[in-house]
């Protein structure tokens, strides 16, 4: 009654099934959650009033799937990276390279292939596109290769991560995009990175450092400051957007200014997420699953929708 067993084994040994697992931990570490942050690249097609031409719309979808494949590629380099130092992390070190469930080659080879796909794509969308791509490439690179252990630099080469995004896309459908709103964009994103920063220490607490070395030149009360300071800029530029000439010009209407009390509400209500999810969530992957921030998004796509496309 043990040949069938011994078969079993001979048939499908251990190796196999370890192999099997390989492509899940792969698509884990790509960090499908994340892509949401390349919906930036949507913003030139969506403030051009091209949302609802095909062609435009489509080639915006490709932009995404370009970022995505080239984010997913910065997070398995940069995974691979911090493999040491996420082991002192209470949630990343269940990661899979950091857990030891993805060889490190693997993310590598995958990474490589990522990248390669989404170079591939940009050129043929357009050679500006490709050229954000670049750029964006080569400062997430140079951020995981050293950058990001530099007070303050990190914060913002992760904010101009989110404004590159934003070129691409509008680059990729030949829409331009207001200098008001390129300056919100980087407003927003650098708020929203400094807002992880202020989670992670009050996560972390004395070991930040022991995660990543630069945690330790930031304080929790200068943090602080500069979220409430950030979140202030931000409103006053977006409100500022609302009312610009060219915003005018473009829209036939002021009434984009409603859509600002759903901005108001989403900076204070991140800042209060940061500070709730401090024994444990991520403020940033919180974000779609909190009504309060939902709500707020929603509305604020649902107000701006009406006023830009009511023609």
């Amino acid at each position: 009654m043990a040949a069938p067993a011994e078969s079993a084994q001979t048939a499908f040994p251990p190796p196999f099934f370890a192999a099997l697992r390989i492509p899940g931990a792969v698509l884990e570490a790509m960090r499908p959650k994340q892509w949401v942050k390349n919906v930036f690249v949507f913003a030139g097609v969506a403030f051009a009033g091209q949302l609802f031409d095909a062609t435009a719309s489509a080639r915006a979808l490709i932009c995404f799937a370009i970022f995505c494949a080239a984010s997913s590629a910065v997070y398995l380099i940069n995974d691979s990276f911090d493999r040491v130092t996420d082991l002192h992390h209470p949630t990343k070190r269940f990661r899979p390279i950091a857990s030891g469930r993805l060889p490190v080659p693997v993310a590598v080879a995958a990474a490589l292939l990522l990248g390669a796909a989404a170079i591939g794509g940009a050129i043929a969308l357009s050679r500006i596109t490709f050229l954000i791509l670049a750029l964006y490439l080569a400062s997430s690179f140079s951020y995981t290769a050293g950058l990001k252990r530099v007070f303050i630099l990190d914060a913002l080469l992760v904010a101009s991560g989110f404004v590159l995004r934003a070129a691409a896309g509008a680059a990729a459908v030949n829409a331009e995009i207001s200098p008001w709103l390129i300056c919100c964009t980087f407003l927003l994103a650098l708020y929203l990175a400094l807002g992880k920063r202020r989670h992670e220490l009050g996560l972390l607490g004395a070991s930040a450092q022991q995660h990543r070395k630069n945690l330790g030149t930031y304080s929790v009360p200068l943090l602080d400051s500069w979220l409430t300071a950030l979140s202030g800029a931000t409103i006053v530029c977006y409100a500022l957007y609302t009312q610009a000439a060219r915003t005018v010009q473009n829209f036939h209407t002021t009434n984009l200014l409603y859509t600002v009390p759903f901005v108001v509400y989403a900076l204070f209500r991140y800042q209060h997420l940061v500070l709730r999810e401090n024994e444990g969530g991520d403020p940033g992957s919180s974000l779609l699953r909190d009504r309060g921030m939902v709500i707020a998004i929603a509305g604020w796509a649902a107000v701006a929708g009406v006023i830009v496309y009511r023609r």
